[in-house]
């Protein structure tokens, strides 16, 4: 069994630094590589110079995370890929439980490890938090994390759990199923990407899973501030790009979560956030010039899929629960309004 660990970096000299010391620590056996986007500062020199016994791959331009990662994983032989973001900081023992449970079920294709806040340990990080979820109309949320509200690490989220997607942060993913499903969506070019391919990975009956013995801190925002408003744009158009894509029933479920995108909208105008109202409006322009290639994808994705195991998807509304229900965390939530 040959597990590589694999660090997408683009400009990350800094966090590489900080963080592959320890991946290097304590990632046992497991190949260590470096995937570096056509980096502009003295990321790759740095490596050469400094760990020369990791392995290093050079990409011709930053294609983003999806394109970054789909053109270096081509050129790494492994039974499992672990993709680490450069901003996480690992710790002891984090790969054998999440291999083991890998193991354990040919039909769990990807997990993630439990994603604390590597600045506030106490508390767990945006980006995948004990493991994602999405609600009746597609909005990602996570155990440890609703829209906003951050939840203290407690050990309530300690257990191994199936989820809806598993957070690219930390992805630990079968490679062979990676290639067969096309890898990343390279038109999404950074964010969503990891939701989508285990939309499609669901779509064919696997599993995505949470591996509450493994820990992980990430720094987040690291490459891209998550208040900066290319991110709002990346983020309301690949949502939106997702739904397209996978959603099982009629294109209207895509319209109405447009509609609730445009008061996301109005609510930064509200804000005097104007540059983040704009990139709403751009996402939503962007799916109307992609229409043709979306409905292509669309049809592929439904051709090849077999059975879809919808565990993790929420059957209510978590917007409402939230901004009108006064929801707080994830426990909250009640099992049987879950598939």
């Amino acid at each position: 069994m040959e597990v590589a660990v694999v660090i997408l970096n683009y400009n990350g000299k800094s966090y590489l630094e900080a963080f592959l010391p320890n991946v290097i620590k304590y990632s046992d056996d497991a190949e260590i590589w470096v995937v570096d986007n056509a980096s502009t500062d003295d990321s790759v020199s740095f490596l050469k110079e400094t760990h020369p016994d990791v392995n290093l791959l050079i990409n011709d331009e930053n294609g983003g995370f999806a394109k970054g990662y789909n053109d270096g994983l081509k050129q790494i032989q492994a039974d499992y890929y672990i993709l680490l973001n450069s901003d996480a900081e690992v710790t002891p023992n984090w790969i054998k439980p999440c291999i083991d449970l890998l193991e354990s079920d040919e039909k769990i294709a990807a997990l993630q490890p439990k994603v604390l806040n590597q600045k506030d340990r106490t508390k767990f990080e945006h980006a995948g938090a004990a493991g994602g979820f999405l609600d009746t109309n597609y909005f990602p949320f996570c155990r440890g994390r609703i829209f906003e509200v951050v939840e203290e690490d407690k050990g309530q989220y300690d257990d191994n759990m199936e989820i809806f997607w598993a957070t690219g942060a930390s992805l630990f993913i079968r490679s062979d199923l990676f290639h067969q499903f096309g890898g990343f969506d390279e038109d999404f070019f950074a964010h969503m990407e990891e939701i989508d391919l285990c939309w499609r990975l669901k779509k064919c009956g696997y599993k995505i899973y949470y591996c509450g013995e493994s820990t992980v801190y990430h720094v987040g925002g690291g490459t891209l501030n998550y208040m900066h408003p290319k991110k709002t744009y990346l983020n309301f158009r690949n949502s939106l790009y997702t739904i397209f894509k996978n959603h099982e029933g009629s294109l209207f479920k895509l319209f109405i979560r447009m509609t609730i995108d445009g008061v996301a909208a109005v609510m930064f105008i509200g804000k005097f956030q104007f540059k983040h109202f704009s990139a709403v409006w751009t996402a939503h322009v962007a799916v109307y010039k992609n229409w043709g290639s979306l409905r292509r994808k669309r049809k592929i994705i439904k051709k090849q899929s077999t059975h879809f195991n919808a565990s993790g998807l929420y059957k209510k509304n978590i917007t409402l629960k939230k901004f009108l229900g006064g929801l707080r965390s994830f426990k909250e939530l009640k099992a049987k309004d879950f598939h």
